[in-house]
Parts: structure tokens; C-alpha cells; sequence
């Protein structure tokens, strides 16, 4: 029998609301998801934080902080960043980042508001840092991520989500080449920088797609699982859509489906015939705790 390959399973968006933090504990509980990433800006991380850590104490996973720059109420002032009380949207956002006209100084204060507001429910530093539409690996926000964490986390092991994917695997997977090819040539660079500070990263990310019905999100997910890769991370959104969601996020019935897919009797068949197994990131690569200069 072959040994299977160990990878992350890494759902987005915890505390966006109370519907995708109920969605994602049902999959970390019934080994159908191995990561997540906290929305620690919004208010359902203050009412699920503290019970997802005891869940996850019972029900092992890695969870992380998904560092939110765009649509939503920052934690702080966000001086020449937020627009009337609001974060920009992520077309602007990337503009001003390849201008190099961001604003890094709120950057930083929004990032270290929310690892607070992390901090303050979890009694601890995240597993892991990633981006809400994956603002991390934007010119200048990742240089302000990775001396942070570094700067911030010295004696914790963590690592960092790339987004980049070899442009001849992304292809031959045959489903969201396109979104893959941009998000992947945004984080070129990022797996060198966070090396420089002793960060491990993914060598392979997966799991996009453009959240229509064709190919059906069975057909996305079997994908995901096909190609080389050592250090394999499949992003996903699974959630139950609720009115804090609709209010908040237009993304709504691909949530439900993808949900419906992950727990169901048929993504475990498509683990098992692709020889691969949930695990967290420590499973598959070193986290080298830090240690002072």
C-alpha cells in the first residue's frame, strides 16, 4: 500500500459570520478541513474565537490570522487607507500597492490591530498568516507581514500562505487558470522574502476558481488534488449563508456548495483515490520556532 500524501485544507473567512465559523467547526470536526484563517476585524470572531479554540484543542488544526485590507471596517483609523470608515476595495487597493502609493504606516497598524484582536481571544500567536482576497502578497503589504511576523513572533513557529503556482501545473489542472496565473505573478518574490526572515511557505496552492457551477465544485476539488508538490496548501469557502453574511459578502451560494461538497461521503473518495490525507502544516514541512538575533 502506498503511503498517502499528507496536505492543508485551508477554509477562509472564519467570523465573517456565524453561519461560515458554524460551517467551518463542522468540517474541522469531521476531519474535512485542517486550516482556517479568522476574519479578527469582524465581530463574530469575538463571539466564536474562544469556543473555536476549545474545538480545535479536541480537533487539531491550524489557525491563522486572514489579514482583511479591503471592503470592510478596519479596526483602526486606517489614515489614507479606509475611505469614510471603510476599506477600499481590492481593485484599488492593488492599484495604489504597484503605484507604491499605499499608505504602509496604517498597514502596519491595522495588521498589528488585528493580530491584537487575535491574540486577545486566542491566548496566543496564529498558526499562520494569510490574506482576505490575498492582500498579503501585494508589493508592500508583504514586506509589512513578513517583518511583523518576524519582528513580533520571535520563539513561535509559524508560516506564511503563497499563492504562487508553477504557471505549467496551474495549467494542466485545467480549472482556474486564469485567476491562478494573476493571483500567483502578484506573489512572485514572496517565498524568497519570507525565506530571508527564517518563514517557511506552501510550494503549491490550489483550490481557484471563478465560484461559478461549471465545472461543478466536485470536479474543482479532484483537481486540486492532481500534480507534483511537497508542501501542498488547497484553499476553499465553505460557509452556511445567514443575513450577517449577506449584509457583508456578496460571495453566498458558493459557499453552500462547496460546504455540501467537503462533507460530503464523496470528498472523502476523492482523497482516498488520489492517496492523500488532511494534515497541518507542520505534517508536511519544518516550523522552525524563531529565535532572537
Amino acid at each position: 500500500m502506498r503511503q498517502r500524501q499528507t496536505i492543508v485544507l485551508c477554509a477562509d473567512d472564519y467570523g465573517m459570520s456565524g453561519g461560515v465559523s458554524d460551517a467551518i467547526e463542522e468540517l474541522i470536526v469531521h476531519k474535512r478541513l485542517s486550516a482556517t484563517g479568522a476574519m479578527t476585524g469582524l465581530p463574530a470572531w469575538r463571539r466564536r474565537g474562544e469556543g473555536l479554540r476549545r474545538l480545535v484543542a479536541a480537533h487539531p488544526a491550524d489557525v491563522g490570522l486572514h489579514l482583511t485590507l479591503t471592503d470592510q471596517h478596519p479596526l483602526t483609523r486606517a489614515l489614507g487607507l479606509a475611505v469614510d470608515g471603510r476599506l477600499p476595495s481590492i481593485g484599488r487597493l492593488m492599484r495604489r500597492a504597484f503605484a507604491h502609493t499605499l499608505p504602509l504606516d496604517a498597514v502596519r497598524e491595522e495588521l498589528r490591530a488585528q493580530l491584537d484582536a487575535f491574540e486577545e481571544v486566542w491566548g496566543g500567536p496564529p498558526d499562520f498568516i494569510d490574506g482576505h482576497q490575498h492582500v498579503h502578497v501585494l508589493p508592500g503589504v508583504r514586506t509589512v507581514v513578513i517583518e511583523e511576523m518576524a519582528r513580533r513572533y520571535t520563539g513561535a513557529a509559524f508560516w506564511l500562505r503563497s499563492c504562487h503556482e508553477p504557471v505549467a501545473q496551474a495549467r494542466a489542472r485545467g480549472v482556474g487558470f486564469g485567476k491562478a496565473l494573476t493571483i500567483g505573478t502578484l506573489g512572485l518574490g514572496l517565498e524568497a522574502q519570507a525565506a530571508r526572515f527564517g518563514i517557511p511557505t506552501n510550494d503549491s496552492f490550489r483550490g481557484l476558481y471563478d465560484f461559478s457551477e461549471r465545472p461543478a465544485y466536485a470536479e474543482v476539488f479532484r483537481r486540486s488534488l492532481t500534480g507534483p508538490g511537497n508542501r501542498i496548501l488547497v484553499h476553499c469557502h465553505p460557509g452556511h449563508v445567514d443575513e450577517e453574511l449577506r449584509a457583508l459578502d456578496p460571495l453566498l451560494e458558493p459557499r453552500e456548495r462547496e460546504f455540501a461538497y467537503l462533507s460530503s461521503p464523496e470528498c472523502g473518495e476523492a482523497l482516498d483515490a488520489a492517496g492523500m490525507q488532511l494534515g497541518r502544516f507542520r505534517d508536511i514541512a519544518p516550523v522552525p520556532f524563531r529565535n532572537a538575533a
